[in-house]
């Protein structure tokens, strides 16, 4: 792939995800002139959970799949080493937009709140958002989402060897961007049987993807780590759970 191609491409990865990412957020507080996780001809239940839960499943599985070390190992002999970042992150957008585009409504009300009660629930929306993207600015936005691999790549510069650090909400917790993406799935004043079942599909993807992250994080960074999961929580500040799981790190 030729540089102002590779340009190109992680431009427009980047483009993508943020716009599923702004639509998300639209899908689920039901912003006019798009289509909300409310929005559609209704279907039965069961049928309406199994397309559901089957849209889940296909974001879930190619979003862990494309993480895994041995997938990048075997991709990266297709798509060039500074791509695969970017590759990663369209699809993601990719297939968030499929989940969003073909979500079979399911309306029944669960819960709804009213009257000045429901600024708490936006109030947990907005810290969500705002969490969300200052946790990506604490650790390397530009790296999360490929742009400074297909940088360094273009200005034939090497990209830095990984460092452990702890910046600020790091220190609160192990994981503040899936904390954030928790508090956005829920923090809704109208919540319904369709919104659940999203919320929950996506926290339960969301918490094994953090027991195979971890394991990563062990594996890369050792002992480091392994302290750092005995003085900070994973996702609840304050709360402190047993490791558990964590692999034995490689000998130095």
């Amino acid at each position: 792939m030729k540089r102002p191609q590779l340009m190109l491409y992680g431009a427009t990865a980047y483009v993508l995800f943020n716009l599923s990412f702004l639509y998300m957020l639209g899908f689920f507080q039901g912003v006019p002139f798009i289509k909300a996780i409310n929005d559609g001809t209704e279907t039965t239940t069961a049928i309406a959970v199994m397309i559901n839960v089957g849209l889940i499943f296909l974001f879930g599985f190619f979003h862990s799949l494309m993480a895994r070390s041995g997938f990048k190992s075997w991709w990266t002999r297709i798509v060039p080493v500074e791509a695969e970042r970017s590759t990663y992150v369209m699809q993601s957008a990719l297939f968030l937009g499929l989940a969003m585009w073909q979500w079979q409504p399911m309306p029944t009300t669960l819960w709804l709140i009213e009257g000045p009660a429901v600024w708490a629930a936006y109030v947990i929306f907005g810290v969500g958002v705002v969490v969300l993207l200052w946790s990506t600015f604490l650790i390397d936005h530009f790296e999360l989402f490929g742009l400074r691999q297909i940088w360094s790549a273009n200005t034939q510069r090497p990209m830095p060897k990984p460092t452990f650090r702890t910046p600020s909400l790091y220190r609160l917790v192990r994981h503040p961007m899936q904390l954030a993406m928790i508090l956005v799935l829920f923090g809704t004043p109208h919540m319904t049987a369709g919104h659940l079942l999203f919320a929950m599909s996506m926290t339960l993807y969301i918490l094994i993807g953090l027991w195979f992250e971890e394991r990563s994080l062990v594996r890369e960074f050792g002992r480091d780590y392994i302290a750092y999961q005995r003085k900070v929580p994973m996702l609840i500040p304050g709360m402190k759970l047993a490791v558990g799981l964590s692999p034995k790190p490689r000998a130095n």
